[in-house]
């Protein structure tokens, strides 16, 4: 992951308006010792906090320098939750421990005076201990900044925590397990205070939750305590003295719970918690929550962040909770126009999800929910309008993908349709399927192009040639750009076989492959193997694909499916010409007029949208060599065709235009009323509609199972290719094949009775007394 460590947070203050009159519920401790250096940055973090609920007690350690104890004392004056200390000299550790000491709430926050946390970190805190009231504290991944800038993300292993401190020193965690350990050990002055705590919790058989998300800042220095503990040799090895005391009684079978993770009450239905607080904001724009699955790369998520960026910031306020799981790539793209960002998969089970965004719409007032790609946040809408009656709805899909649950968002957009104010949708072709195969109104249906940015995506700002200068080829050289996610969905072997022909009859065309995916391994091989190295250039993901336009002279689209590809809107808007399969609403932006756009020939299944096989019949393979070798061999046509591409893009798919639609869709949607009768409906169905989500809450459990058991039954299988076994697993292959045979048993006619046997003999008077009987039988065997 490439990360920003420039985009900190606490650079400016963007403090939320509330009043901070009701009674604390976590509370972040301070020492600071002549630490003023950096304190308005930490302090701009925690002022900038989606949870504002909470005391910042900072104990002042007999700070010698009369600056620094001046700017504190200003600081405090500043923000009616903090409380200032001023004590003797003691150490970090006492410091700690008194501020712990004058603190009123159950929750402690350890902060070191120069730390950051990201904005929704006391938040994420409060809720993933709230909902797991059994373990005694909660922590997030880490970042390193300053003098080294690193990633921190370590599953937990109670077993490795007797050599190595897996964990952060700011954690969430709960007093009285703090006080029952004896909280910061201060009879060592220099020792690494923070692990050897962690380890008197796990000595006593308390467990952490470990919330899968770079939440803490840690500042690397030079001059931090544990860079000189750890840089003395003596004193690394005083200390290391101490840890190895503490590791001796640590209980190795505790286990943290790892998110995420996908392990439910089967059939939960959707709650809510109850919350009585003032409001966390109170300004007046239009507040919008965005349901969506994932911040990646991609066309969906960069029109979803087009609108985070782009809506009128003085009239809305936009914030994102995600529900799929996986690296959120993209995440700090959005953080710098929105600090409200949850992915509900890093800090909660699926059973709380609802409860939270329950939570969030009350305390936020959100007007709007616009869902778009996540099917909780489908499942999810008869309940929320339920809930709450006056809120507006909406959804975004991207795409057509009948081979895929039967239609995808599509359908499940259409289940929902009489609850939904308004759909919208990324092309005609797209609007009319729904209209004609699902039954939507055409008035709630409407075409909302994604577009491109006309002024980023303007050839005449970009230099020419600086990737084949980078390559060290031509100028003269023709490219053809393929530029996707490596995955089958894109049919990157039939660009190999259009390549290969098109070869034989342009010796010196390069193809640019720029992107990666599932199959990217296997086109490298297909180039080597049919010997084109010299010809295709696998180029991989890039941020910025400007510079690959400008340098390229045809765009290659060659999909099995698409909605509208960005890819499209872009490479026209540089002026490069598209060559296209006609799938989706592609024929809504690509012609003779700005390219090719060519029939879909290839075999694909019923109902699911996959190549049968990696075979193309040799007329689909020529209409693309030919529509290539036809605009690259007529200059006069090819320079036509370019100029129209732009052109057709400034006057009918410019972006902005796309966002200024968007906002009166919005202000129009919040002055339509909202029916009585419907929400009445609503309420008669009740029982049915509280249920619903169950349905889907069950099939992601059972997903994720499955998933676990491919992976376990994958790197297994790798262990045994590479004769390693020494790296395999027992245990988790022992786990796997059980999973295993369990999803067969789920699939049996007799599951329910083996269902009935199991409630018997575990939960009924006479199952247990049976079962006793049975175990003293065993004994004897």
């Amino acid at each position: 992951m490439n990360y920003n460590y420039a985009q900190q947070p606490g650079i400016g203050n963007s403090k939320k308006k509330i009043g901070y009159t009701e009674a604390p519920l976590v509370s972040v401790i301070t020492p600071f010792y002549n630490s003023a250096q950096h304190i308005d940055q930490t302090a701009s973090s925690l002022f900038n906090q989606t949870f504002p609920y909470f005391e910042w007690i900072i104990v002042n350690d007999g700070s010698t320098s009369k600056v620094d104890v001046e700017k504190l004392a200003a600081l405090a004056d500043s923000d009616s939750r903090i409380v200032l200390h001023h004590q003797e000299n003691g150490g970090p550790s006492e410091a700690r421990n008194k501020a712990v000491e004058l603190s009123s709430t159950e929750i402690i926050i350890p902060l070191d005076a120069d730390d950051l946390l990201d904005p929704t970190y006391i938040e994420c805190v409060y809720w993933s201990l709230y909902c797991n009231p059994q373990a005694s504290w909660t922590y997030s991944d880490s970042l390193g900044f300053g003098n080294q800038e690193y990633l921190w993300k370590k599953n937990f292993d109670a077993q490795q925590m007797k050599t190595e401190n897996l964990l952060t020193c700011t954690a969430g965690i709960r007093k009285k397990d703090f006080l029952e350990v004896g909280g910061y050990d201060v009879s060592e002055s220099l020792h690494y205070e923070d692990w050897a705590l962690w380890l008197k919790l796990l000595s006593k058989g308390k467990y952490p939750v470990h919330m899968g998300w770079y939440g803490f800042w840690y500042r690397k220095t030079d001059t931090g305590g544990l860079a000189n503990t750890s840089r003395n040799a003596d004193k690394h090895e005083h200390a290391m003295s101490i840890i190895k005391k503490l590791g001796k009684k640590v209980d190795t079978n505790v286990q943290a719970i790892e998110f995420p993770r996908f392990r439910g009450v089967n059939f939960e239905k959707p709650r809510k918690w109850e919350w009585s607080r003032n409001n966390i904001d109170l300004n007046n724009k239009t507040k919008m929550l965005m349901i969506l699955p994932h911040l990646v790369m991609g066309g969906a998520d960069l029109f979803n962040l087009d609108i985070v960026s782009r809506l009128n910031k003085d009239k809305f306020e936009v914030s994102v909770i995600t529900t799929n799981p996986g690296d959120s790539t993209w995440r700090q793209r959005f953080e710098e126009h929105t600090n409200d960002i949850f992915d509900l998969t890093t800090f909660l089970d699926v059973k709380d999800w609802s409860a939270f965004i329950h939570y969030f719409i009350k305390t936020r007032k959100i007007d709007i929910v616009m869902v778009s790609n996540s099917y909780y946040g489908y499942y999810l809408i008869p309940w929320l309008k339920k809930e709450f009656p006056q809120l507006k709805i909406i959804d975004y899909v991207h795409m057509e993908e009948m081979g895929w649950r039967a239609g995808g968002y599509a359908r499940t957009s259409a289940v929902v349709s009489d609850i939904i104010d308004k759909t919208y949708v990324c092309n005609d072709h797209l609007r009319e399927l729904m209209i004609q195969t699902f039954n939507r109104k055409q008035s709630d249906v409407e075409t909302l192009y994604i577009g491109v940015d006309i002024d980023e995506y303007n050839p005449a700002k970009y230099r020419k040639f600086s990737i084949k200068e980078e390559l060290g080829i031509s100028s003269e050289r023709p490219v053809v750009l393929f530029p996707c996610r490596i995955a089958e969905q894109k049919r990157p072997f039939l660009m190999i076989a259009i390549a290969k022909e098109v070869i034989k009859k342009i010796p010196n065309i390069a193809f640019f492959v720029v992107g990666d995916g599932p199959q990217l391994e296997g086109i490298r091989h297909k180039i080597e193997n049919e010997k084109l190295g010299d010809n295709v250039y696998l180029l991989g993901r890039q941020n910025d694909m400007k510079p690959f336009y400008r340098d390229s002279d045809l765009t290659l689209i060659c999909s099995i499916r698409e909605g509208l590809a960005l890819t499209a809107y872009e490479s026209l808007a540089m002026g490069v010409p598209v060559i296209s399969s006609d799938v989706g609403g592609q024929k809504e932006l690509v012609d003779d007029k700005v390219g090719r756009l060519l029939p879909f020939l290839q075999e694909r299944t019923k109902f699911i949208d996959i190549e049968v096989s990696k075979e193309y019949s040799q007329n689909e393979i020529n209409q693309y060599v030919e529509a290539i070798e036809s605009l690259l061999r007529n200059n006069d046509q090819y320079n036509t065709i370019s100029k129209n591409a732009r052109e057709k893009i400034i006057a009918k798919f410019d972006k902005n235009n796309m966002i200024r639609t968007l906002e009166v869709e919005l202000v129009n949607l919040l002055n339509n009323k909202f029916e009585d009768e419907e929400v009445h409906n609503l309420k008669s169905l009740s029982n049915l509609i509280d249920d619903y989500l169950t349905l889907y809450c069950e099939f992601l459990q059972r997903e994720a199972d499955l998933e676990w058991i491919w992976n376990e039954r994958n790197r297994y299988n790798l262990d045994i290719r590479s004769n390693d076994l020494n790296n395999v697993n027992n245990n988790s292959i022992t786990e796997a094949a059980s999973l295993l045979e369990l999803q067969k048993i789920y699939n049996m006619r007799s599951w329910k009775i083996i269902v009935k046997y199991q409630d018997f003999m575990d939960n009924s008077r006479i199952g247990l007394l049976l079962s006793k009987l049975r175990n003293f039988i065993l004994k004897f065997k």
